[in-house]
């Protein structure tokens, strides 16, 4: 049995950060039914770009709505928001996460919810707040990555440049999820439902708690990015990715003379103050990044590890797949959507007593249990 299963989530949310919240309650045993608009359903299912399509579909869709049910209701119309009491009365929780006043005018804010039942855990999740300055603005990844900050943190130089994920969006599905299990056993307890609020701005500027707090500690100096080979800006070198003769190499924290002298590279051996590894990374880097190219990865991966230097070679997806190291974590899981439509996707990445949590359940399409809940 796994731990939520009896627990019945109502999700109201689209695109990303609210599905991959519900997505997760959804592996721990929890039954998520997704309200979409009809016809089209959730915005996500059509989502622009040349992503792999399924049936039409965005693929992505199928990978963050998998397990799911779906209701077609039109939010707009308030008869057919009626046909949603039921469900309202007697879910343990919900997921929204449209703008403040869109959830305001269908009746779907906290204060109508929790008239309709007092019990319920509701999740919300915004852009920036739901009382920020800010909270008419689209609450979209790449701009909030932008507004909070983020996008100082990554690459070499003084360029701003965006992470290659939706950190916002899936960080703040996380956090929601946190608050949303402690709503719960708060339920549980008490009998009590309450409120569980975050945004992708906060979400995000929790994340940057390492450099940011150097920021508002040190005289609110921005920690600057190294020019050569740049990573997270707070280390010193060699701290970073570098090219080898036939692929990468990372190094993360690592005296620089010892690794200097491993390496065969005499030219970094002289930086013996530490301080200099951080002031004068650059050079040290510089020099390092030409020296590692002269052999393979693992040639200098023989030498390191050997050493228990903290190294490793930097794999794409296809050399990942090959990998004991990944296969032995068995986080892929085969979907049958039916129709003919198979698709490999991950798994949730949380063990319970040793047990995998996977759920092979397909995503649903729009309305399939339209007619099981008398909508």
């Amino acid at each position: 049995m796994k731990p939520l299963e009896g627990f019945t989530i109502l999700d109201f949310s689209q695109f990303l950060a609210g599905p991959f919240a519900s997505l997760r309650l959804a592996d721990l045993g929890a039954s998520v039914i997704k309200v979409e608009k009809p016809g089209s359903g959730d915005s996500y299912r059509s989502n622009f770009g040349p992503a792999l399509k399924f049936n039409g579909d965005n693929a992505a869709y199928y990978f963050v709505n998998r397990g799911k049910e779906s209701l077609s209701v039109d939010l707009k119309d308030p008869q057919q928001r009626e046909k949603l009491l039921p469900l309202l009365r007697s879910a343990d929780a919900m997921v929204i996460n449209f703008r403040p006043e869109v959830t305001k005018r269908l009746g779907l804010d906290y204060e109508s919810v929790r008239a309709i039942n007092p019990g319920i855990v509701y999740g919300q999740i915004t852009g920036y707040g739901s009382n920020s300055a800010w909270k008419d603005r689209p609450g979209q990844d790449l701009l909030v990555q932008c507004a909070t900050g983020a996008c100082y943190l990554n690459g070499s130089g003084p360029d701003p440049v965006p992470f290659g994920v939706s950190t916002a969006d899936e960080f703040s599905g996380m956090y929601l999820v946190q608050g949303l299990l402690a709503g719960l056993y708060h339920k549980q307890m008490t009998g009590e439902g309450c409120k569980v609020e975050t945004s992708l701005a906060e979400a995000m500027v929790d994340i940057e708690f390492e450099n940011f707090g150097a920021f508002l500690n040190d005289g609110e100096k921005l920690t600057p990015r190294s020019r050569v080979n740049g990573a997270n800006p707070c280390h010193s070198a060699p701290y970073g990715i570098y090219e080898t003769q036939d692929g990468y190499l990372a190094l993360a924290m690592t005296p620089v003379p010892e690794l200097g002298k491993l390496l065969g590279c005499e030219a970094i051996t002289h930086y013996t103050k530490k301080s200099d590894w951080f002031d004068l990374r650059d050079e040290i880097k510089l020099a390092l990044r030409e020296h590692l190219k002269t052999q393979t990865t693992a040639y200098w991966l023989s030498i390191l590890e050997a050493a228990d230097i903290w190294c490793a070679q930097v794999y794409d997806w296809g050399q990942l797949l090959e990998t004991e190291g990944f296969q032995v974590l068995d986080m892929l899981q085969t979907i049958d959507q039916g129709n003919g439509l198979r698709f490999e996707t991950t798994r949730c990445p949380i063990r319970i007593d040793g047990k995998r949590l996977k759920n092979d359940r397909p995503a649903p399409g729009v309305g399939e249990q339209n007619q099981k809940y008398h909508i």
